[in-house]
């Protein structure tokens, strides 16, 4: 699909936030761990969070869903079915990676496949450490998918220490470890998004300022009975469409603002951002909030090494506000970006060339020249296939002297599919 993005003249309205992506994936996926029955209100419709659900249902659990409620009855830690054929995780790192923890632990022999842009990601650094709690995964050159998992020996509980921030990398291990008689243990230098550890009542324990997680055998898997807030990594980029956009004021409802989640949120107020927030509920254990943005001039930023983490999703569309701030913005530390559906810092940087925005590329991060005000040209931007860049593309668009095009405009769908509809609202079209 090939959409195209008018220049916006103002921004207004109320958006309903597609639900949270990370917490809706890990709420199936730990569902089909509990023996009860778990009930998950506002479960979303995007593609990555229905994989979890087709995967757990292959995996043995009962799912129903009427429309308003997903009722998800597990199979229990010793029931989990041996799947006839390869389960696909389509786009979703997080099913693969979460899910190859839970089958290395259990011990259930599968394998683990993907779309091209997920067989182009690296697993290494989860078999590394499930290779030494007993598991034999096989995999294509270079660690990437598919996944054969197996294990024939005995479970061993491990220490292991992050070798990189990666919530990912954390929830394997410690799903993994969950079938273990003792305790296995992470060490967290650098503080990584905690669902996991929330969901799963985890013990946290924080040390030298690093955090250690435990799990073992011993650990009851509760159900999920929860009200998934608002995505933040979607509300993102409305913050900053509504920034940037003169005459906007957009409100996002029961907006999840965990406080390893919403790095972006602080990073934008830093650079001047107009964003108010009243608190507005608890969903389970995670805080929900009305935000609200009205346009604003924006000064140049520095995102350090240690921010990355708590913002890697919204770094695409920061660099877009980094594009109308009053100055040279500078983004360090995020070579991660480049192992994610998309080498996302190639990715940004070529869209914001297209568009006239000076860029100097970095193996880890961008330098972005910034000018208040400005109309971007309008191009034609290539999302990679990666919902992420899309949308960051609609959003610089939306500046734009002319009209944009957006060629695979449907990827918005993986994590966001009203992104469109919304856009179109919230502009009047």
């Amino acid at each position: 699909m090939i959409k195209t993005v008018e220049p916006a003249t103002g921004l207004q309205g109320t958006i309903a936030l597609p639900a949270d992506k990370s917490i809706a994936q890990r709420s199936a996926l730990f569902a089909l761990l509990s023996p009860e029955t778990s009930s998950i209100t506002n479960y979303p419709l995007a593609e990555d969070p229905r994989t979890a659900l087709s995967c757990v249902r292959r995996l043995g659990a009962d799912v129903v869903d009427d429309g308003e409620m997903i009722r998800i009855t597990g199979t229990g830690r010793d029931g989990i079915r041996v799947p006839e054929e390869a389960i696909d995780c389509g786009n979703s790192g997080t099913v693969m990676r979460l899910l190859a923890g839970i089958l290395a632990g259990a011990g259930v022999p599968a394998v683990l496949t993907g779309d091209d842009s997920l067989s182009r990601r690296p697993m290494k650094r989860i078999i590394d450490p499930l290779s030494r709690m007993g598991a034999d995964i096989q995999s294509a050159g270079g660690g990437l998918p598919p996944l054969g998992i197996t294990r024939e020996g005995p479970f061993r509980p491990i220490q292991f220490r992050l070798p990189v921030a990666s919530a990912q990398l954390k929830s394997c291990v410690l799903l993994a470890g969950l079938f273990g008689d003792e305790p296995t243990r992470v060490e967290e230098p650098v503080a990584t998004r905690n669902h996991t550890e929330l969901m799963l009542d985890l013990p946290v324990v924080r040390t030298d300022g690093t955090n250690v997680i435990t799990s073992s055998r011993r650990q009851s898997i509760p159900p999920q009975n929860l009200n998934i807030p608002g995505d933040f990594s979607a509300a993102a980029f409305w913050l900053v469409a509504g920034t940037i956009v003169p005459q906007s004021d957009i409100i996002l409802p029961a907006t999840g603002v965990n406080p390893t989640r919403c790095a972006a949120l602080h990073i934008l107020r830093r650079m001047g951002a107009d964003i108010e927030e009243e608190r507005e509920q608890q969903t389970g254990k995670e805080p929900a909030v009305r935000l609200r943005v009205r346009s604003s001039q924006l000064k140049p930023v520095r995102i350090h090494p240690e921010e990355i983490p708590n913002a890697i999703d919204e770094l695409p569309v920061l660099c877009v506000a980094m594009a109308f701030a009053d100055g040279v913005s500078r983004i360090s530390g995020a070579e991660e970006l480049r192992y994610k559906e998309s080498d996302r810092l190639d990715a940004i940087q070529k869209i914001l060339e297209a568009a006239g925005v000076r860029v100097e590329g970095h193996p880890d991060g961008l330098t972005i020249y910034g000018e208040p005000g400005r109309k971007v040209r309008g191009a034609r931007h290539d999302s990679r296939h990666d919902h992420r860049i899309a949308m960051a593309a609609a959003i610089l668009s939306l500046m734009g002297g002319s009209a944009s095009e957006i060629d695979n405009a449907e990827a918005a769908s993986v994590s966001y599919p009203e992104f469109w509809s919304h856009l179109d609202s919230l502009a009047h079209r």
